[in-house]
């Protein structure tokens, strides 16, 4: 109880450096992740990200995104074809507009393991359909896992974590946006996790902050 108190103490720190940031244009995600055994082979993945202008209130976006993927081995090597849909409220001269995009997704994750570092590597195609528009675009994402209390990711465990995600259009312009992030988890038991941290978003024209807290949620819905 001691470490979730402490670990609560530092998400309620980062919770209000957003608040006082503000002004800074430093954002806040509240990110549940889900991916859960549906069989041997397969999983459903379920995800919900509300994202905000400031720490909260002023809507950015609200990503849904759900899937069904398919192990090519034992918990590794998993493809999965899903959808997303995507409800932005940006401002536009001052004004606060709003779109909806509706998203088709397909990726292919893979695992490694060299020590203590725990990595993953995630590769998306997207075909997004927007209110006036449709675009296709790649995503690579490199992970890192590092347990810090103990040799393994195991239960009652701080870890570090850290990735880099860049996102490439299939026309021009090609180059869409890079996400760096870093950040301190903690595993409050097999199924369960929880993170918060920070990532720079760099766009074309724009660099953002984000301040992020994520809950992972991997309990099985099948015994086998």
């Amino acid at each position: 109880m001691k470490v979730i108190k402490a670990f609560a103490v530092s998400v309620f720190i980062l919770a209000t450096s957003a608040v006082k940031a503000q002004k800074n244009d430093l954002g806040a995600w509240y990110m549940y992740f889900g991916n859960n055994k549906i069989s041997k082979k397969l999983n459903l993945h379920n995800e919900i990200q509300y994202r905000n202008f400031d720490a909260i209130g002023d809507l950015e976006q609200l990503l849904i995104r759900t899937g069904i993927g398919y192990d090519l081995t034992e918990n590794n090597n998993n493809i999965l074809l899903g959808y997303g849909f995507i409800l932005s409220q940006p401002y536009l001269n001052g004004e606060k507009t709003e779109n909806i995009e509706h998203r088709i997704f397909q990726q292919y994750i893979t695992k490694q393991k060299f020590g203590r570092f725990n990595i993953q590597h995630r590769y998306r195609l997207e075909e997004r359909f927007l209110e006036d528009d449709f675009r296709m675009r790649f995503r690579y994402f490199l992970g890192f896992n590092i347990p810090i209390n103990n040799k393994e990711l195991t239960p009652k465990t701080f870890y570090a974590s850290a990735y880099n995600e860049i996102f490439l259009h299939f026309d021009r312009p090609i180059f869409d946006r890079n996400r760096v992030y870093g950040a301190l988890g903690y595993v409050i038991n097999k199924n369960m996790r929880i993170e918060a941290g920070y990532m720079n978003q760099l766009q074309e024209n724009k660099n953002r902050g984000q301040i992020q807290i994520g809950f992972y949620n991997n309990i099985p819905f099948t015994k086998n």
